[in-house]
């Protein structure tokens, strides 16, 4: 039988923001190109590395990485605005962006009306008008960054949207009056800067997969905000699972090695939308001062609550994990006993409803908290017993192994367990 190519895709277990953009750091060194595929702005990734903090909206995180080729996919709705602020800031730190990033030209263009158009919605948005953008591109009506390339078509295409953007707005009563021939002038200086980085990114990475080359491929968001398989209509508006990883960058699925998730030892929401296992006590305030749960993007409070098992095997189920990793497991220290749900009583899988949804009642075991500090430990026999109980009873409940524990958010503070499906897709052979 011919072996897979040694690519793999990393993306969130849960609701978004499950530490992500560290993983993907930690992992970048062994793989030549970083390719993320869906979301926009929307999405915040926050490395840390010694005493410098990088937070990421749009590029992928391995470009800290140097030498390593960041790709941003067909998939994505690009701000070029955001885009280009980010990549300033990047080269002011001394990363070569410029010569590191490819952007594809089949990605879409997000423009300032669609925040304004966001406003007829309220479930919880960033409000940075993905969205909109994402429905543009849904009614094949978008600008694409190829457009934004050609003044002649860009002009155009502009100057059509302008008129039915305005209709749109003043029946909804949220019409805000813009200057349009500047913000046109704007984007067409924005195709200027970008231009020497955009290239078609399907074919980018098929010649890099055809000389043998790795790619890691990095989800934004998390598996139940997916527009088809998570908590509809609370969710993001494109695919934020693994089968986006193909459709958000054009390799085909055939050359796929393997899927991580990554989970926090707990689990956090933003915005509105179902949450079964919530925490709306003390201990939720707790887990989310101790665990710093704020949103990178928007700083917004995170809505915190227990391990949610059957919400893993669904979530599983959908994206075909390899292997899980586990983050934030020394948010836990301190706890003298973990919640942990096992079941919803009465329901079979994962309701299709809102209704549905909120209806669950989550059954719950408890299991003891260890009470002592595992930040920082990098060997899985170092960490303490109820530790390591917890890692296995979560392993069996799910049906995941977890090849990989984080206890901090520096690269160091990393527990890799060898023999793992995870250390044989990222590192054994590498």
């Amino acid at each position: 039988m011919k072996s897979l190519p040694n690519n793999i895709i990393i993306l969130g277990a849960q609701w978004g923001d499950e530490g992500k953009g560290k993983i993907v750091d930690l992992l970048s060194h062994g793989f030549d190109i970083v390719a993320r595929y869906q979301g926009g702005h929307n999405a915040g990734h926050t490395i840390l590395i010694g005493d410098r903090k990088f937070v990421l909206k749009l590029i992928p995180s391995g470009i800290l990485h140097p030498g390593k080729r960041a790709v941003i996919g067909n998939g994505l709705v690009i701000d070029p605005a955001a885009l280009l602020t980010e990549a300033d800031a990047l080269e002011a730190a001394g990363v070569d962006v410029r010569g590191q990033l490819r952007i594809s030209n089949r990605a879409h263009v997000l423009f300032p009306w669609h925040r304004t158009m966001e406003k007829r919605i309220s479930i919880g948005t960033t409000s940075r008008g993905i969205g909109p953008c994402y429905e543009d591109k849904a009614g094949r009506r978008g600008i694409r960054i190829s457009d934004l390339l050609d003044p002649r078509i860009f002009r155009v295409l502009f100057d059509c949207l302008v008129i039915e953007k305005t209709r749109i707005e003043e029946a909804f009563g949220i019409h805000e009056p813009m200057d349009y021939a500047a913000i046109r002038a704007e984007y067409e200086a924005f195709a200027v800067r970008i231009q020497p980085m955009v290239c078609d990114a399907a074919q980018f990475l098929g010649d890099a997969l055809a000389k043998g080359e790795s790619v890691l491929f990095e989800g934004a968001q998390g598996t139940m905000l997916d527009l088809d398989h998570g908590t509809y209509p609370f969710v993001t508006s494109s695919s934020a699972t693994a089968g986006g990883a193909c459709t958000g960058t054009g390799v085909p699925p055939t050359r796929i090695a393997g899927i991580l998730g990554v989970s926090k030892a707990y689990i956090t929401r933003v915005g509105g939308g179902p949450f079964p296992t919530e925490a709306l006590d003390a201990a939720g305030d707790a887990i989310r001062n101790r665990g710093n749960e704020f949103g990178s993007v928007t700083g917004r409070p995170r809505r915190c609550g227990w391990f949610d098992v059957p919400l893993l095997r669904y979530s599983a189920m959908v994206n075909g994990f390899d292997s899980l990793i586990m983050t934030k497991l020394d948010v836990l220290d301190e706890l003298e006993r973990i919640p942990v749900c096992v079941e919803y009583r009465g329901v079979s899988g994962m309701p299709a409803t809102v209704a549905g949804l909120e209806r669950i009642e989550p059954v719950y075991e408890y299991l003891p908290g260890w009470q002592s500090s595992t930040e920082g430990i990098s060997h899985l026999e170092d960490l303490p017993s109820a530790a390591r109980d917890y890692i296995k009873f979560l392993e069996n409940r799910t049906g995941v192994e977890i090849g990989c524990i984080s206890t901090g958010p520096e690269r160091n503070q990393t527990i890799v367990r060898s023999g793992t499906r995870f250390y044989e897709l990222a590192f054994a052979s590498r």
